[in-house]
């Protein structure tokens, strides 16, 4: 027999095998699934716009912070860059087909501030771009799908960094506001779901601690950056963005929402802490953690103050609410989104001694973060090093949003699973993501547990329909449900879309199509 048909042989059974998995997996979890989750639940798949689209010059659209950054020599693992990322502002129309064939009922995607508002408000705004939105939102519509839209994920004009310093700088707060505004004008009258800010923890950690992020800025032990302070910035920028999402749910509120009827909320990075022991000292340690790593920018919004423990450690390097803030603050969203990939054990670092590591230092919190817990690590380890598989986590995380923010409507907006882009894979290894299928399959599952005992869970947003553009990652990492050729862009499906397909068949959702000759905006 050739080489060849020995490999078609094996491939056909391997198809056969992954049809006995995906029944597998949906058996195991009927029970738990099928009676958890309702009907209006929203199934969906997430991306943003750096990541995915592509056209970094096109029709009208400024430079980002991204596209600056991503051309310095060192910036990203590979060297490459989003310039034509995945070609989504071309090929939406066969990305929405695919969405259609996985049978989602929502798509997370973000809007390009630079491709709105090329300088910001220091110039016009580009029609072009208002235009392609208009098409990518009425198209999902067409499709049943419903268009869940962030703001910013982590791109600002380069005008504004340029011009100001971007995050740093309290004039960001007005410019946010001023593009959150012409986005509800613009397309508030069909989305109704909007997020200000995907992960700003993140951001701010990313582009002021450790300068690994644009405008890479950092100091000391975090950093090798040319300028910077990594005790003092993250806490400024973190305080305009905070400000900046209050302006946005504002404007809102007072110009939109009633008229609108949508909700608008923030995404934050959610990591599970679990205490490294049982004794006290670990158990206010990992709430530390928490309060240093998510709650930073959720307490503040919600409960109009940053945490007790924040408070305490940081003094006066942390900034202070005005009156003024405090009234536009306190319950400023109406839904928590929520990243979660993975968990760490926590060690105390306040009564122990630890050693030099992730989370040690005082503006982290005085914890030590770690993924083992003496030599057992906390669940499999991935390519990506800071992703453990721990489903746990996910049913722990969502019990204690629940328990701390008075059970407030949340939305998983992103979860999924990274696997190496090894050059010297086949296709059909690729397309064969067992370890996608098992990572989505526990945490779904954790999910439904949660809902079961009562989580306000409303969504979840598997990360991501397509491999695309991983930030400093570059194309080495592969998230999507479906295989990309980044030569050809060709899209196929993996067993983790058959897998989701059938997951999400299994719950009978609503999908409730716009009718094209009624939609006004459809006609260009």
């Amino acid at each position: 027999m050739e080489i060849s048909s020995i490999h078609k042989a094996l491939f056909l059974l391997q198809i056969l095998l992954s049809s006995l998995l995906v029944s597998s997996r949906l058996k195991t979890l009927k029970e738990s699934s099928d009676t958890s989750l309702p009907s209006n639940f929203l199934f969906g798949t997430a991306s943003s716009s750096y990541q995915f689209e592509g056209a970094f010059t096109s029709d009208g659209k400024g430079l980002n912070n991204w596209d600056v950054f991503t051309h310095k020599p060192g910036s990203i693992i590979d060297g490459s860059n989003g310039d034509i990322a995945i070609d989504h502002y071309h090929r939406y129309p066969e990305d929405i087909d695919l969405m259609d064939s996985l049978g989602v009922n929502g798509y997370r995607f973000s809007i390009s501030w630079a491709r709105i508002l090329p300088k910001g408000r220091f110039g016009d705004v580009n029609s072009a771009g208002i235009k392609y939105y208009n098409k990518l939102i009425d198209t999902l519509l067409l499709e049943g799908i419903q268009p869940f839209v962030t703001l910013t994920h982590f791109d600002i004009p380069q005008e504004l960094e340029d011009r100001y310093g971007g995050w740093l700088s309290s004039q960001s707060q007005e410019d946010f506001g001023y593009f959150a505004d012409m986005c509800f004008k613009s397309f508030g009258d069909r989305v109704k779901y909007w997020v200000t800010f995907n992960e700003p923890n993140m951001l701010v950690i990313g582009s002021y601690r450790t300068g690994k992020y644009p405008p890479s800025r950092c100091s000391g032990s975090f950093g090798n950056c040319t300028s910077g302070d990594s005790e003092k910035e993250p806490f400024v920028a973190a305080h305009n963005i905070i400000l900046s999402h209050a302006a946005a749910v504002d404007i809102y509120r007072t110009k939109y929402q009633k008229e609108q009827g949508g909700s608008i909320g923030i995404v934050v990075q959610a990591v599970w802490f679990e205490p490294t022991s049982n004794s006290t000292a670990d158990f206010l340690a990992a709430e530390r953690a928490q309060s240093f790593f998510m709650n930073w920018f959720l307490d503040p919004i919600i409960f109009g103050d940053y945490p007790v423990e924040m408070k305490k450690i940081l003094g006066p390097t942390l900034p202070e609410f005005s009156s003024t803030d405090l009234k536009k603050l306190k319950n400023g969203l109406d839904f928590i989104g929520i990243n979660h990939y993975t968990s760490f054990y926590i060690k105390d670092c306040v009564f122990s001694v630890c050693e030099p590591g992730p989370g040690v230092t005082m503006t982290e919190g005085f914890t030590l973060r770690t993924p083992q817990k003496d030599g057992v690590p906390i669940g499999e380890s991935t390519v990506m090093d800071w992703i453990h598989v721990y489903p746990q986590g996910m049913e722990k995380m969502l019990t204690y949003l629940k328990e701390r923010y008075n059970n407030i409507a949340m939305f998983i907006t992103e979860n999924g699973y990274g696997s190496e882009n090894n050059p010297n894979s086949t296709i059909e290894e690729f397309l064969y993501d067992v370890k996608r299928v098992d990572y989505m399959a526990g945490y779904l599952d954790a999910l439904s547990t949660a809902v079961r005992k009562g989580a306000d869970v409303r969504g979840y947003f598997a990360w991501s329909l397509l491999d695309n553009f991983e930030w400093n990652f570059g194309y080495t990492i592969r998230f999507g449900l479906h295989h990309v050729d980044f030569g050809t862009m060709k899209r196929t499906p993996k067993l983790s879309a058959t897998w989701y397909k059938q997951f999400i068949a299994k719950h009978k959702i609503v999908k409730s199509k716009m009718q094209e000759s009624n939609e006004e905006h459809f006609q260009y």
